[in-house]
């Protein structure tokens, strides 16, 4: 055993060989990093235990690993988040999540993506939320807590008030809970963002749309809304653009990977003429075509003066299209930030963006496209920039939050890794 250098590895220590439990040494030099921070005085620490990191080598958490975590964490001051994402601490963990969230005050950030969760431990987690008053950012991403955990989420968003941020994201939710969510969050004022991304719909009726678009009529304090995979068409588009005259607090809109063409894009293009909060839209992997993005390029270029950042990333958008979006940017000096790769890119495409560069007009941080020249021509190239490029996964060589990868959160700040 290397020699004890902090507390928490001190504890760490006497709880494993308590327990018989094998020492984790990617555990035990993280602790010894953060004994580190809270000798120099620090406060404020993230205790970041990611079972995908990919800077040292890594022995991933288990449900026993975590109760001794837990039992660590349960009254230091110092620490007030815990990211254990991609590890398997089950439903057994997470029990135990549940009480350090009723025992631990100080706890504001709990990232849970990925652990193998399901049903029961997200029932035991929300319910643990019930008289938690400190948490403000949950991560449950990945965490097939299915319909019913979900429901036991909604039913705790009656209840706590402390909530800011909660990512629900790939958790097989069901119709049903997505209902629910939808309802509470009417009365909900807290919540300032939610991901409810890749829910289980059955039908083709847009369900989501028409209750979520309800939501926002009433909602005055939401600020960010995920709703990435609902299967949704022009139809739902339309539900929620009826919704966005009423509402003045939606700032950062993602509808990207759903089915959204041409048509959709022309209740967009109207709204935006009148809404002045909408700082984010995500509309990535849909089907606007050249037609879909001269509807936005020509409210942009004339009407609106509130929207930042656009992604058409993938959206089956030819040269014409594109270049209207580009001559947009000229006379509109508020978009700052456009993404536009996986279209069909003509030489007019790649001499419009490139001078808008060159110009300074779009800064290389703010695109996902670079200009290069060959034998005369120029071309793009891609750029790992985009609103979220880092939901699932971190960088090896740069933050995660850096403001080229992550351009939504930084423009909507709402919480850590929305």
């Amino acid at each position: 055993v290397p020699e004890i250098m902090g507390s928490l590895q001190e504890v760490y220590y006497n709880l494993c060989m308590e327990k018989s439990r094998k020492i984790n040494s990617f555990v035990w030099h993280l602790l010894q990093e953060v004994d580190e921070e809270i000798e120099k005085g620090l406060e404020g620490i993230t205790l970041n235990i990611a079972g995908n990191s990919r800077l040292m080598p890594v022995e991933r958490i288990t449900s026993e690993d975590f109760w001794i975590l837990s039992r660590i964490l349960k009254n230091n001051p110092c620490i007030n988040g815990l990211d254990v994402r991609y590890n398997l601490i089950s439903d057994v963990g997470a029990y135990y999540a549940a009480r350090l969230l009723q025992k631990q005050h100080k706890l504001i950030y709990l990232n849970l993506m990925f652990n193998d969760i399901g049903p029961k431990g997200g029932e035991l987690i929300a319910k643990a939320l019930h008289t938690n008053t400190t948490l403000k950012y949950l991560r449950m991403t990945g965490n097939k807590i299915e319909n019913k955990g979900g429901m036991f989420f909604a039913a705790m968003l009656q209840i706590n008030s402390s909530l800011e941020k909660l990512d629900l994201g790939d958790c097989d939710l069901g119709m049903q809970s997505v209902i629910a969510f939808a309802t509470v969050l009417t009365q909900n004022q807290t919540i300032k963002g939610i991901n409810l991304n890749r829910p289980i719909l059955y039908g083709e009726q847009e369900e989501s749309t028409v209750h979520l678009g309800h939501m926002l009529k009433e909602n005055h304090c939401l600020v960010a809304l995920h709703m990435c995979k609902h299967n949704m068409k022009n139809c739902g588009i339309k539900q929620l653009c009826d919704a966005l005259y009423l509402n003045r607090s939606l700032r950062y809109l993602d509808v990207s990977c759903n089915k959204i063409s041409r048509d959709g894009m022309v209740y967009l293009a109207d709204v935006l003429k009148s809404n002045t909060t909408l700082e984010v839209i995500d509309l990535s992997f849909n089907r606007i075509e050249n037609a879909g993005a001269k509807y936005l390029s020509e409210t942009l270029a004339s009407y609106n003066r509130s929207l930042k950042a656009l992604s058409v990333v993938s959206n089956n958008i030819e040269g014409e299209g594109l270049v209207a979006l580009s001559q947009s940017m000229k006379t509109n000096p508020t978009l700052s930030n456009v993404y536009i790769w996986g279209n069909k890119f003509d030489e007019a495409t790649c001499v419009a963006y490139s001078d808008l560069i060159q110009m300074g007009r779009l800064k290389p941080d703010n695109t996902d496209v670079e200009p290069f020249v060959v034998d005369g021509h120029v071309y793009l190239a891609e750029v790992s920039n985009g609103l979220k490029k880092h939901y699932y996964w971190t960088p090896t060589y740069r933050q995660a939050c850096s403001h080229s990868s992550n351009a939504g959160s930084i423009l909507v700040p709402v919480g850590p890794d929305l």
